[in-house]
């Protein structure tokens, strides 16, 4: 081959004269390769294919909760100790948080923040964590094999999230704990009244309650590897009085009921059903979990996977309208997907088990570009099924299957990280149904799915939000945006893209996936150019 390959779309004829052979055409999409006259064509080039996106303003699910944005923070390995919390650090504020990770942190504008777990929340007694630090006990902690020292507990996490904006998510322990220790818990952050929760609260300097608006009925309680497992049944009784308690001590408060865990669990669904049936009206949202996983080493495959989460996402809401349907009720629980990421590298026994380590190095992945673009759909997933998708959790924010990532007082933003900040500054308004026109590709699980998946939020400011991953490993795409009624305009638009899928942020090269400035052509319908197994967002004005 004598010349550079380039990517063209325009007639075979005007090819042609230009010293280009189309190798294949399928409709829109033609594959070229660039040669001199005569010489022989021996490389297969890359296919531009065609989409459009077609949008109406009247079209959509409704408003995008802001709290899909939400992470989570749980005392497992280094999340907590030498995560965001490490007085030893040389970046250590004055309260003992690593001011370089909250400022990391501050730049993917978490807006909930779940606490304290996760498995661990089943064999955790809050009381432990409050009061003078020197008095508190060290116990031995059953969910990971390890120590808590209960130097970081309630008063700390709420002035954590006091000071970064996030607002707090608490787990209460339906595991090893009672209906009572909950509602206790609620009392001593949320209380009014002059009892002797408030008077403990009050003795450690915070007079004026941090009110936690939002509490989850035990952790993942379907689960047999769960510390105090139990069945539907004996989890819906429980869950209920604690419900029952803890909104007699502040009506205010959301709850979410114990979802699935696993959708391979021989239980989905009918765990949700009974454990919605059980707690009745008390019921706000139910949460989902979802870890997706690249096990068979397989780009093309893993690139598909996202189609799990709006499966996963219908089956839960068709279950959420049924249990409303049965009650009669025009009230219905909504869905907290409060746990998800990409996972598998470290999902095993020694990933998950620190035998008596403190803290513990457990399961701290090292994502590369392929697993960010699966992270970038279940964000889109959750903007497109806005209209039951209410809550969402990134497990988790530091060192544990985290997007940022410590060692000692060194700090690196994984590949994960940047696609997380592409959603910043552009995730507020309404989510619009996305008519789909183009090409599709093939997945193991789920026969054809679009080669673009994609979402779009309209905002009051009267800006379009496009975000899109490009599925296909070869074939670049060149993406037509059509908002009825309307003429577009530019305003900005960033890529995550490299040549290989599997390269990865290190601490050795910690640029190496990085957001970039985009391609695109301006004009009523912009085309944004998204090379092959991309993340694309960018933001149009809207006249």
């Amino acid at each position: 081959m004598a010349g550079a390959f380039e990517e063209k779309s325009a007639p075979k004829e005007a090819l042609a004269a230009t010293g280009f052979e189309v190798i294949q055409q399928r409709g829109a999409a033609i594959t070229t390769g660039h040669f001199e006259p005569g010489a022989r064509f021996a490389y297969y080039a890359h296919t531009v294919n065609s989409v459009s996106f077609y949008l109406h303003s009247h079209h959509n699910a409704g408003p995008v909760d802001p709290r899909i944005f939400g992470g989570f923070l749980e005392h497992m390995g280094r999340a907590v100790y030498e995560g965001v919390f490490d007085p030893s650090s040389r970046h250590a504020d004055k309260f003992g948080c690593r001011i370089d990770v909250l400022a990391a942190l501050a730049e993917l504008d978490f807006t909930v923040m779940r606490y304290p777990g996760g498995n661990f929340v089943s064999n955790y007694h809050w009381r432990d964590g409050v009061g003078p630090v020197e008095t508190r006990p060290i116990r031995r902690e059953l969910a990971w094999g390890t120590i808590e020292p209960n130097s970081f507990g309630t008063d700390e996490f709420l002035g954590l999230c006091e000071r970064t904006g996030w607002s707090p998510m608490f787990s209460v322990n339906l595991g090893t704990g009672s209906p009572e220790e909950a509602a206790d818990w609620v009392e001593y952050t949320n209380g009014v009244l002059g009892t002797d929760i408030t008077r403990k609260r009050q003795s450690g300097g915070n007079s004026v309650p941090t009110r936690v608006p939002l509490w989850c009925l035990g952790n993942e309680m379907d689960g047999p590897w769960q510390i105090g497992h139990i069945s539907a049944a004996e989890y819906g009784s429980k869950a209920r009085q604690a419900a029952h308690m803890m909104k007699l001590v502040d009506p205010s408060i959301e709850l979410v009921v114990s979802g699935t865990s696993l959708p391979d669990n021989t239980t989905y669904l009918d765990w949700d059903r009974e454990a919605l049936e059980a707690v009745g009206g008390f019921a706000d949202y139910v949460s989902t979990h979802r870890y997706l996983d690249n096990w068979s080493n397989d780009t093309a495959a893993f690139l598909t996977s996202g189609a799990a989460v709006d499966r996963q996402i219908a089956e839960i809401d068709a279950v959420c309208r049924y249990v409303a349907g049965r009650r009669r009720s025009g009230r219905r629980p909504f869905i907290a997907f409060d746990e998800w990421n990409v996972w598998y590298r470290t999902r095993n026994r020694s990933g998950t088990w620190a035998d008596g380590a403190f803290p513990a190095h457990l399961v701290e992945e090292v994502y590369d570009l392929q697993d960010a673009l699966v992270c970038a759909q279940f964000l889109l997933s959750f903007i497109r099924n806005a209209h039951v998708v209410k809550i969402a959790n990134i497990a988790q924010i530091v060192n544990v299957i985290a997007p940022v990532l410590t060692d000692g007082d060194n700090l690196l933003r994984q590949s994960i990280f940047e696609a997380l900040s592409m959603f910043v500054g552009r995730r507020r308004g309404i989510s619009l149904h996305v008519g789909y026109d183009g090409g599709q590709v093939p997945s193991p699980d789920f026969g054809d799915v679009a080669m673009v998946d994609g979402a779009a939020i309209l905002d009051v400011n009267h800006e379009l939000h496009i975000y899109a991953v490009n599925r296909s490993v070869d074939e670049t795409v060149e993406l037509e945006i059509n908002l009825a009624g309307a003429d577009l305009d530019m305003l900005s638009m960033d890529v995550l893209h490299h040549s290989d899928p599997a390269t990865q942020n290190t601490w050795e090269a910690p640029n190496a996936v990085k957001r970039v400035p985009g391609e695109m052509s301006n004009g009523p319908q912009p085309v944004m150019k998204l090379p092959p197994h991309s993340f694309t967002a960018a933001t149009m004005s809207v006249s």
